[in-house]
């Protein structure tokens, strides 16, 4: 029998997309809001392979079939013998037809209707399934209005699905944020500029890091540092564009050396033509590293006055920017401004905002 004042409602959270390498965005969005989550409420996690228990709490864990299985239109049928109260998928395709349960969905962005184009470590069926699903609104429509709430990212991302009308379901921004920084690099200072420019992204076409290389080719005294892995062709395409420019490839980074590079750059840099979120502006800031990046809406909602905003195409605006971090105190103010900033993100707080959502269900 329960306590008085007890919760005993059951708080179960799709932790299938977390990945079994290392985190990609909604992977890293998941561990960090179901650790904070279980800090508040009972939680209990839904994964498809017992590999993901690494990158997430010790908490009692379900297993069902992936979210690329067949089956997925028809998981809730797995779902609701364990008999939860409300279901959290960081992800809006998880399947619903026969639940008995709560359940919130999550659309992170609106990218793919303007960039067609799948992640390439997806299965072809699911890559095409992928691009017929973006063909039309409707199908995003359905997927939402299936759910009891929407969760997003970003107020950006949510004014759209507004304007899209994608759903008559309520819509609650719960903001992704970056690891903090461990304990043992906490009285970590930063060291000094070395000329570090820094990417952190994918290569896809709307990353626009073509911009970034014509960039690097105007300031012959910084070294541009790609840090993810580089698809077949795009270092040479990239090293044409960068003429004298320096580049460096490093074909993936550990965490650790992610944020060493952080502490010694200049700034962080992207050209990015949409985003849900961004980040990378959020863990290079918490670091104290000042950002120079496109002026997209979801750009501006994140860094505010600790961003130099330039024209996604604009090389030379991001040279003249980066240049002007050289001029006398201009680096030290905007170093400040962007730990202020990176401090109005964080799990816990997050999750305090699901943790309402979910209750109030």
């Amino acid at each position: 029998m329960a306590r008085q004042g007890e919760d005993t409602t059951r708080v179960f959270v799709d932790c299938r997309y977390v990945r079994l390498g290392r985190h990609d965005g909604i992977s890293r969005y998941t561990a960090g809001v179901v650790g904070e989550l279980a800090r508040l409420m009972p939680v209990e996690l839904l994964i498809h392979d017992e590999r993901q228990l690494v990158h997430l709490p010790d908490l009692p864990w379900h297993r069902i079939s992936a979210p690329t299985s067949w089956r997925e239109p028809f998981v809730a049928w797995q779902v609701r013998r364990l008999r939860p109260d409300v279901v959290f998928s960081p992800m809006q395709t998880m399947g619903s037809w026969g639940r008995n349960y709560r359940l919130v969905l999550t659309l992170h962005d609106l990218i793919y209707y303007r960039n067609p184009t799948p992640p390439r470590d997806l299965p072809w069926p699911v890559r095409l399934l992928w691009r017929l699903f973006h063909l039309a609104w409707w199908p995003q429509r359905v997927l939402l209005n299936r759910a009891d709430a929407v969760v997003t990212v970003s107020a950006t991302t949510a004014g759209l699905i507004a304007e899209k009308r994608l759903t008559r379901r309520p819509v609650t921004v719960v903001p992704n944020a970056a690891e903090p920084v461990p304990a043992d690099e906490a009285d970590v200072g930063r060291e000094p500029r070395t000329g570090t420019l820094v990417y952190m992204g994918s290569f896809m076409p709307y990353k626009n890091v073509e911009t970034l290389a014509r960039a690097a080719a105007l300031l012959p005294d910084h070294e541009l540092h790609l840090l993810s892995r580089a698809p077949a062709g795009a270092r040479e395409r990239l090293t044409g564009l960068a003429g004298n420019g320096r580049l460096v490839f490093h074909d993936g980074v550990s965490d650790e050396e992610y944020r060493r590079l952080l502490r010694r750059a200049t700034a962080l840099v992207s050209a990015s033509r949409d985003e849900g979120f961004g980040i990378p502006l959020v863990e290079a800031m918490l670091l104290g590293t000042p950002v120079v990046v496109s002026d997209i809406p979801v750009f501006r909602e994140v860094a505010g006055e600790a961003g130099a905003f330039v024209p996604p195409e604009d090389a030379e605006g991001f040279a003249d920017a980066v240049r002007a971090l050289e001029e006398p105190g201009v680096w030290e103010k905007r170093s400040a401004a962007a730990v202020e900033r990176a401090s109005r993100f964080g799990w816990p707080r997050s999750a305090e905002t699901l943790a309402a959502l979910l209750r109030s269900l």
